[in-house]
């Protein structure tokens, strides 16, 4: 017979049940708790919880009650050494429980000290109040006296519990058997009008719901979205990087990459067959000054002295850096010069071999504060600030070389886990051959620097193989309980 079947012969035999505990004392409390609330959910039954404290005994309470009192104990050996007890015997037979059993004989005023023993003080032997007192508590759960009750705490030979059960009565719906009850309202039921006379669950609005299947934001966009915040902090707008796709004059040629360099070949580009071309700007001034530029003889440059082919610089490729969006916003920037911040972080794509910490294609993050009269202080001062704000307090700047950027610096931070310098980013002042052919001013400066979003994500979240955080190795797990990053000293 089930535990829902007890209560409700009981309950039909009884008319009611006064405490589950005593009535069912071979069930557990879980499962009692369970059947009451199931069977009041159908007001088969009306349930009240009472609660009481109730004081157990501790393990050395159970000894005491099993065998007697440190006290009474110690009074009997005394009593029974004919020529009293050596006090130094004491610890031997009694152990730690003999200095107890002592202090207290002589509280009581049992015994005695006769030089250096110990001898009985009364004639007969007293009753045992501590046996007597653990075995009320045992029986009853609890004691009168509070004071002896404190006390026999004090002594950890007591333990305050609260115990509870139920107080049941029959409910409005009382019966024997338990109604089957509908969960759903089902088109049979509406179409055969079943619904009129079904009785159907009540909704138990307090019933937690099972945690619904949902998307979760993967590291890299964490990461993302807090490097967009840092960049609005410090007054930069966002810049539109919507094509992938783009021609070699926006990413290579008004960059001032010369035709001939290698990041052109195809080792390191992706040229796309179909469609091989694409429409370059509409202004043709901007597309001779760009020619002149690299052929030389022009801002004060003598160019890279080659035959600037005009089929080259249309032929699509897939983006190789965010670079090629900076470009568009500064020629339209020309138009009406004026300081400005811009940012991107965005999808680029290099056509290199993969390995732990290389793919195809990664995200760049790229800023570009165009100003009058910035210099090379400018740019180590905003990179010092800019870093800062992701928790990346030392920095070293290494000259380097980029076709469009002189001078060009690396960026290298201090990675306190790993114990080293490790290197960060990429920046520069773009060249005047790159900047007066789209009309900005000569005294118009712009600094431009890049990072990758992979490398700070995989530091920050520790990890080592970059195919764990893209691709078919991701732990599905690993995306969905990372929490919301926040740069801090542990990133470098």
């Amino acid at each position: 017979m089930s535990l829902i079947d007890r209560i409700l012969t009981h309950l039909d035999k009884e008319g009611a049940i006064e405490s589950t505990s005593k009535t069912f004392p071979d069930v557990a409390s879980v499962e009692v708790q369970s059947a009451v609330a199931s069977l009041a959910d159908k007001d088969m039954i009306k349930a009240e919880q009472v609660e009481h404290e109730l004081w157990t005994l501790t393990e050395e309470g159970r000894e005491i009650l099993a065998n007697g009192s440190h006290e009474i104990r110690l009074f009997d050996a005394v009593t029974k050494a004919v020529d009293g007890l050596a006090i130094a015997d004491v610890s031997k037979i009694f152990g730690n429980n003999g200095r107890i059993g002592q202090q207290r004989a002589f509280k009581n005023g049992w015994i005695q000290k006769d030089g250096a023993k110990l001898i009985p003080k009364l004639q007969e032997r007293p009753v045992d109040t501590t046996s007597d007192e653990l075995k009320i508590v045992e029986q009853t759960g609890s004691l009168e006296n509070q004071k002896v009750l404190d006390e026999l705490k004090k002594r950890k030979l007591v333990t305050k519990n609260k115990v509870w059960w139920f107080k049941i009565n029959k409910g409005p719906e009382f019966a024997l058997v338990v109604p089957k009850y509908e969960t759903d309202l089902t088109v049979e039921m509406l179409q055969s009008g079943a619904w009129k006379t079904a009785k159907f669950k009540k909704y138990n609005f307090k019933a937690e719901g099972t945690d619904p299947d949902a998307g979760s934001l993967h590291p890299l966009n964490k990461v993302r979205a807090e490097f967009r915040q840092i960049f609005f902090n410090m007054g930069f707008t966002e810049m539109s990087t919507d094509p992938y796709v783009d021609t070699g004059f926006w990413n290579f040629d008004a960059l001032y990459v010369p035709q001939q360099h290698p990041a052109r070949d195809l080792q390191d580009t992706f040229y796309i067959k179909d469609p091989v071309e694409g429409k370059l700007p509409e202004d043709k001034e901007y597309l001779e000054r760009v020619k002149n530029a690299h052929e030389g003889g022009h801002f004060g440059s003598r160019g890279y002295g080659y035959k600037w082919d005009v089929k080259e610089t249309q032929k699509l490729v897939l983006r190789t850096h965010t670079t090629a969006v900076s470009t568009k916003m500064l020629y339209e920037l020309a138009k009406d010069p004026k300081p400005a911040r811009y940012f991107s972080i965005d999808r680029v794509f290099r056509n290199e071999a993969v390995d732990a910490t290389h793919l195809a294609e990664f995200h760049q993050i790229e800023g570009v504060i165009a100003d009058y009269n910035i210099t090379l202080g400018d740019l180590i001062g905003f990179m010092q600030k800019f870093f800062a704000m992701m928790g990346v307090e030392q920095l070293r700047f290494k000259p380097a070389y980029n076709p469009y950027t002189e001078p060009s610096l690396e960026i290298y931070g201090y990675h306190n886990g790993l114990g080293k310098w490790v290197e960060i980013g990429n920046s520069g002042l773009f060249r005047p051959e790159m900047l007066l052919p789209m009309g900005l001013p000569e005294e118009m400066r712009v600094i431009g620097f890049g990072l990758s979003l992979e490398r700070p994500t995989m530091i920050k979240y520790a990890v080592s193989n970059i195919r764990e955080l893209l691709g078919h190795k991701v732990d599905l797990n690993f995306i969905e309980t990372n929490a919301a990053v926040r740069f801090d000293e542990k990133l470098v």
